[in-house]
């Protein structure tokens, strides 16, 4: 079982930056992709950004060029650094993971709060 835990959310105003980390624990060799999400209040989960085992990424249209998904394999760790974060991206971020046999995996979510 994948447990997966995040850090880094905050408040920052507009136009600044913050820096989300997701660390896995638990069964990580199966893991194929790990990503981020986002949630808003009354809104559906929505991708951010996604990353897999062999480094290819991939991102929503609303983030690309302003956010960048890296991972740490020596510390099983992927990252999201967010820049130039505008009031509409704010929301609960949740890290992702998804293993062997289409099992996915959560994190309890990082909040981000982006004042404009």
């Amino acid at each position: 079982q994948v447990r997966l835990v995040e850090s880094g959310g905050g408040l920052v105003q507009a136009g600044g930056s913050l820096r989300l980390s997701c660390t896995a624990s638990g069964g990580i060799f199966s893991i194929n992709i790990m990503g981020w999400y986002l949630q808003a209040p009354g809104k559906q989960r929505e991708l951010v950004a996604t990353i897999t085992s062999g480094g290819v990424t991939n991102y929503a249209d609303s983030v690309n060029g302003r956010f960048t998904i890296s991972r740490d394999n020596a510390k099983n760790t992927i990252y999201l650094q967010m820049n130039s974060l505008k009031s509409e991206d704010t929301a609960t971020y949740l890290c992702n993971s998804v293993q062997s046999g289409s099992r996915w995996s959560w994190g309890q979510g990082t909040q981000v709060t982006v004042a404009s």
